[in-house]
């Protein structure tokens, strides 16, 4: 079964691929397909995630599924929230996952206990089996923790360098990837999703 991942972000498809294998799907990116992104105008994860997989399975006449996913500190109310992917631009720099963790770095500058450093990674998948589909899947993962001094590893993409996880000591891109995957926001939320497919899609399908 072939589904459009409604997202021109590499890291995001590669992460998806592994995680979705065990269901024998093929993750198409919508870059591949010629597919231009889909507006977000919403202030939700969930109503910008339904937009991109509607918008994608329109153009392509497939299945699609999409995520949107962020960051939410604390001590900005939930910002950046919808917008992460910009975050950036809001302080002169350009679009980018460096530029990113460098501006939200020099925001919380004076912010220095882990209390005042509260954040939370956010991701909302929504699939559906057409553009028109009344009965979208919807799943939804969280993972709370503080937002590191410094970027710390390798790994990941993001906000993984300066998402520090107390539970293991470490940054996102610090732990090995199928440790992140098994406790990241993103692997919370296409676990449910799994499930959901499965139930309600594949089942559907052998019946």
């Amino acid at each position: 079964m072939k589904i459009v991942l409604a997202s021109n972000n590499p890291g995001k498809l590669a992460e998806l691929q592994a995680m979705l294998a065990p269901l024998g799907l093929e993750l198409l990116s919508q870059a591949a397909l010629g597919i231009p992104e889909a507006e977000e105008p919403f202030r939700t994860f969930v109503e910008n995630a339904l937009a991109k997989a509607r918008h994608a399975s329109q153009w392509s006449g497939l299945p699609a599924l999409a995520d949107d996913a962020g960051l939410c500190v604390d001590a900005f109310g939930g910002q950046p929230g919808v917008d992460t992917a910009f975050y950036a631009t809001r302080f002169g720099y350009a679009k980018g996952d460096d530029n990113n963790v460098q501006a939200l770095l020099a925001q919380m500058a004076d912010l220095t206990e882990p209390a005042q450093r509260r954040a939370a990674l956010v991701s909302t998948l929504v699939a559906v089996r057409a553009a028109d589909d009344p009965e979208p899947l919807i799943a939804w993962g969280r993972v709370a923790g503080e937002i590191a001094l410094a970027p710390v590893g390798g790994n990941g993409f993001g906000f993984d360098p300066v998402m520090f996880i107390p539970e293991f000591g470490q940054t996102f891109a610090q732990l090995p990837v199928e440790v992140k995957n098994a406790h990241s926001h993103r692997g919370k939320a296409t676990r449910e999703m799994m499930a959901l497919m499965r139930a309600r899609w594949l089942q559907a399908r052998s019946d």
